[in-house]
């Protein structure tokens, strides 16, 4: 495997991919790896963005990279401090360009589930619930997600309840980069080490592969600049076991 393609950089980089020129960005509650992509995306990109994050920051710049993406030291050297339900009223206004929100179900209609797994009355798992998905999902201008995990209990073609649904544009797992097209996830590219073969085998919905091809492999800014984030390889080492193999 490419040493710098570990499932760690692979989900990081290709999130930090989908942020745009001047735009307005936001990561939440329980989103390291998107707070990272943030964050990194800052040193890599020779372009400006506003980034905001749950713990109220605003273009901060932490003196230290915290494990929760919802420390206050993402507010050091903030431009100014961001309330809760100013990022649900930058969203209804139609003013937030791009939001990293987490699921533990996705399916091929980009619709999430962060509620329970099984039956809403006799759940298997009772998960923590939407928070501000199912407001920040339909309103966000694009909303992105990502999975740890690649299997056919996360990428499924039913979820078991729907939390949010709407704007869903892009997810990333530790194989493979999806995109929303036609109204549906496609498959815009894989992880080099894996295969269209391998991604297709482990996704529980259908998706359209045509002009998918192996991911682009990370250039030497992203790759300095994720190292910084992370000298001691303590989210790289966290992440090692995500790639392979798939869990049941």
């Amino acid at each position: 495997m490419h040493d710098s393609w570990s499932p760690f950089s692979y989900i990081v980089t290709n999130l930090a991919r989908f942020i745009r020129p001047h735009e307005i960005t936001f990561s939440g509650v329980n989103s390291t790896l998107p707070m990272l992509a943030c964050l990194m995306a800052k040193r890599a990109y020779d372009f400006d963005f506003t980034y905001i994050n749950v713990a109220g920051g605003v273009d901060p710049e932490p003196s230290s990279i915290p494990i929760s993406s919802s420390d206050p030291v993402l507010a050091e050297r903030s431009a100014s401090i961001f309330a809760n339900e100013d990022f649900y009223d930058l969203c209804t206004r139609g003013k937030m360009d791009l939001c990293f929100l987490g699921a533990a179900q996705v399916d091929g209609l980009g619709q999430t589930n962060v509620s329970c797994i099984g039956d809403w009355h006799r759940p298997k798992v009772r998960l923590p619930g939407g928070g501000g998905g199912a407001v920040m999902l339909p309103t966000a201008r694009r909303a992105v997600t990502w999975r740890t995990e690649h299997s056919r209990r996360t990428m499924v073609e039913k979820l078991d309840f729907l939390t949010a649904a709407g704007g869903m544009h892009g997810v990333v797992t530790p194989i493979a980069v999806f995109i929303r097209r036609d109204g549906r996830l496609a498959l815009q590219s894989w992880h080099p080490e894996a295969s269209l073969e391998e991604v297709v085998a482990r996704t529980g919905f259908d998706f359209q592969v045509g002009g998918a091809v192996a991911t682009t492999l990370p250039t030497e800014r992203e790759q300095a600049a994720l190292a910084v984030l992370d000298p001691k390889g303590r989210f790289q080492s966290d992440a090692s076991i995500l790639l392979r193999p798939e869990v049941a």
